[in-house]
Formats: C-alpha cells, structure tokens, sequence
C-alpha cells in the first residue's frame, strides 16, 4: 500500500474502532513482547486481514507509540494535578499512589509494555518522550520524599533513593497480577499498599 493511501485511509479511520484495536494491540504486545509481535497477529487477534490493519495505522511502530504516549498523557495529567494541589509530603506520596492505581486500572498493558520495552524504545528518537518522562516521575517522587524528610513528616536517616525504588517498583509491578473489575477497587489497592509502605506491617507495641 502506498504511503498516500496509508494516510488517507489511516485518517479516515473510525476513532472508536481505532480505540478498538489499539486495546487489542496492547494486550498483544503485553502478553507476547513488542518485537516478537507482528502485525498478523494483531490482526488475527482483531478478526481482520493483516492488510486491513493498515487501514487505521500505517505501522506497528505507530501503534506501540500512540499507545504508550496516551497512557503517559494521562498519567501526567493525574499527576500534574496531584503535585499542583499544595498538599503536605505524605498525602502527596498517598495521592500518586492512588493515581498510579488509577492508570493501572485504565491501561494495564500499556504499563506493562512500559515496563518491559521503555529501556529499549528510549533510545530511539520517536520514543525520547520516555526518557523525559521518566526524568520527570523520578524528580517528582524524590522531590517529595525530600520535602517529607525536611519537613519532619519522614524519618530522618531515610534513604531516598531506595524509598523511591521500592515504592515505584512495588506499585507499578502491580500491572503483572492486576485486572481490572477484580475484587479490590484500585483505591482499596492503594490504601492496603500505602498502609503498609507507610505504617508498616507489624502491630506497634
């Protein structure tokens, strides 16, 4: 198909069925791996030819792109808000934990693709916006664990670096194991995380 043709068709495209197959394509790309997926096999999954894919997206490349930079829109509109609201240290960190529920929630494949392909995709320029990205999230949470530290909220021999990894890590492996409309909301998720991140697990003698 000629590049003119792609564009056309790809602009006329149906925004739901858009949002449609890229669902599709990000559970695809989860479960199998960025590069071992091929578009036949996302059209397969679609019940479509794999030429037809093409109708809506002029590469898989497209696809993973719009994807992960959707879910990161959104994240950042989440976050931006939580960081702009004024609030103490530690409901800060109990908000973009809440939020990162929240994002789990609405786009689990996507984090877990973010997990597992951003290290390799940063260094191509189509994907540098998750470099900057994650530049902004690690300033975000080590700026406020230090404000936390300074202000008497956290302990003073905390480790911020580490803090920051484990809750980071703690809350985002969450998209291996999480699926939506399951027993806990993502905000039961967050308290029951945030409780034991902050108070601990043992009962206080």
């Amino acid at each position: 198909m000629s590049a003119a043709k792609k564009k056309t068709t790809t602009a006329n495209a149906s925004p739901e069925r858009r949002r449609e197959l890229l669902n599709i394509a990000a559970e695809v790309f989860a479960a199998h791996g960025y590069n071992a997926t091929t578009v036949r096999r996302i059209a397969d999954e679609a019940g479509m030819l794999a030429g037809s894919l093409y109708y809506h997206f002029d590469s898989k490349e497209s696809m993973l792109d719009e994807i992960l930079s959707s879910f990161l829109t959104e994240l950042w509109d989440g976050y931006d808000a939580v960081l702009a609201a004024g609030l103490g240290p530690r409901q800060t960190i109990e908000a973009l934990v809440t939020e990162s529920f929240r994002e789990i929630d609405r786009h689990r494949a996507a984090v877990a693709i973010y997990q597992k392909e951003s290290k390799h995709l940063a260094g191509q320029s189509r994907f540098g916006y998750l470099a900057d990205s994650q530049r902004k999230f690690e300033k975000a949470w080590l700026g406020t664990l230090e404000r936390g530290v300074a202000d008497g909220v956290f302990r003073a021999d905390l480790d911020i670096r580490l803090t920051y990894r484990f809750v980071r890590d703690t809350v985002w492996v969450a998209a291996s194991w999480y699926r939506p409309g399951g027993q806990h909301s993502p905000e039961e998720i967050a308290r029951q995380y945030l409780s034991m991140v902050l108070d601990g697990v043992a009962v206080r003698a």
